[in-house]
């Protein structure tokens, strides 16, 4: 049995749900409007019900953004509307330029009090690798068409970069003010905010967090209306309550079973399967299949510390796709010696009774060992000395 409560793999940053990121935000002061979880039709109308009206907003919880314009954001003006837009959104396949056109399946609800929305802010926090500092993205055009300000008027989004040792300074949260235009009533409010964003950040060792938008109402008050967190992976050891926000129905069935054995999974749209130790070889290995005519099936990282099993499970992950109809193997032993993956190799197509196309590149520590093992093992795999006579032989031997 799956623990729901295990860490996520380490490659792959955890999610949560928009009201699960408010319960975050509120436990670091940041303002956010009253709502209440529902997953049932009556669970809505019962948190209407609470919450007391008069409008209400009927929220679909995917792991998504989108939502909006995809028609699982609608507000309500009475019970009955609660219970109609309840019923319509609860369980629908919705699609977001996110989910991809299968769409999502909606599985929870959040319902919450209504808002006064005069203007829209759009506000973030985030690494950035380049500079090692943290950035703090912030524009006034917040909502539904963030993308389109990114791509159309990309001089509408400031960027102040914060150091870690010093924190967001009181001169950085007033520029951050200034930059997105909040009117001087605001203003302290809104400094407030930011500072506290940045320690939510930090402390729960988020990637990303993202409020968009940051509403500022007719009376001059400030509030989060929506909230996005990922989360680094590698850090969830130290938080077990994060953890616990884990929801499987969001995550693909294949990468949760990767997890379970490291391994770093993610299922594409292609037909040849790939397994590769190290995000980055990962990477240039479907490059160059698609650089060659082919379509990589999958995202599949043994990474430095694989077994026997763990390469035949990572067979075995990706066959469960029925479109994969090659598979190619790139290694690069460094840490990872050669012949253990070619034993890993052979033991998996042995296991899975392999009936595909196998093409095997190998380089680095005991590559001659491992080439000989995988020559001698009387199975017909297809050896290949370069990244692009590799990708040559799968895409040819899947065509």
């Amino acid at each position: 049995m799956f623990d729901k409560n295990a860490t996520p793999d380490c490659e792959i940053p955890m999610k949560i749900h928009e009201y699960q990121g408010k319960e975050i935000l509120s436990r670091f002061g940041v303002p956010v409007p009253r709502g209440i979880p529902a997953f049932s039709v009556d669970e809505a109308v019962a948190a209407a019900e609470k919450l007391g009206g008069p409008v209400w907003v009927v929220k679909a919880q995917i792991h998504a953004g989108g939502r909006g314009k995809g028609g699982g954001v609608k507000v309500a003006k009475s019970i009955d509307d609660v219970r109609r837009l309840a019923s319509e959104i609860l369980g629908m396949q919705l699609k977001t330029h996110q989910t991809g056109p299968q769409g999502q399946k909606v599985n929870r609800l959040y319902i919450e009090d209504g808002a006064d929305i005069q203007k829209e802010y759009y506000v973030s926090v985030v690494t950035d690798r380049g500079t090692q500092k943290i950035a703090f993205i912030a524009s006034s055009e917040g909502g539904m068409d963030i993308e389109e300000v990114a791509h159309s008027t990309p001089e509408k989004i400031i960027t102040v970069f914060i150091d870690p040792l010093a924190g967001l300074t009181d001169a950085q949260a007033q520029e951050i003010a200034d930059g997105i235009g909040m009117p001087a009533d605001s203003q302290a409010q809104a400094k407030d905010i930011f500072k506290k964003l940045y320690q939510c950040y930090m402390e729960t060792d988020a990637s990303l967090v993202e409020i968009n938008p940051l509403n500022r109402d007719g009376k001059g008050n400030v509030i989060a209306l929506d909230a996005k967190f990922n989360f680094d992976a590698n850090a969830l050891f130290r938080h077990p309550e994060i953890v616990a926000y884990r929801d499987l129905d969001e995550e693909d069935p294949a990468e949760i079973e990767a997890s379970k054995f490291d391994l770093a999974y993610i299922q594409l749209d292609g037909n040849i399967g790939c397994l590769v130790n190290g995000a980055g070889l990962a990477m240039s290995t479907m490059d160059t299949i698609k650089l060659f005519g082919g379509e990589p099936a999958n995202f599949l990282d043994v990474g430095g510390g694989a077994t026997a099993e763990k390469v035949t499970e990572a067979f075995k992950i990706m066959l469960k796709n029925p479109d994969v109809k090659g598979i190619l193997v790139n290694i690069f032993g460094g840490i990872m010696k050669c012949d253990t993956i070619a034993d890993g190799v052979i033991t998996a197509c042995k296991a899975v009774n392999l009936n595909v196309p196998l093409v095997v590149r190998m380089k680095g520590t005991n590559e001659d060992l491992g080439k000989k093992m995988l020559a001698e093992s009387g199975l017909p795999i297809i050896a290949a000395d370069s990244m692009a006579e590799a990708a040559t032989k799968i895409v040819a031997a899947v065509a």
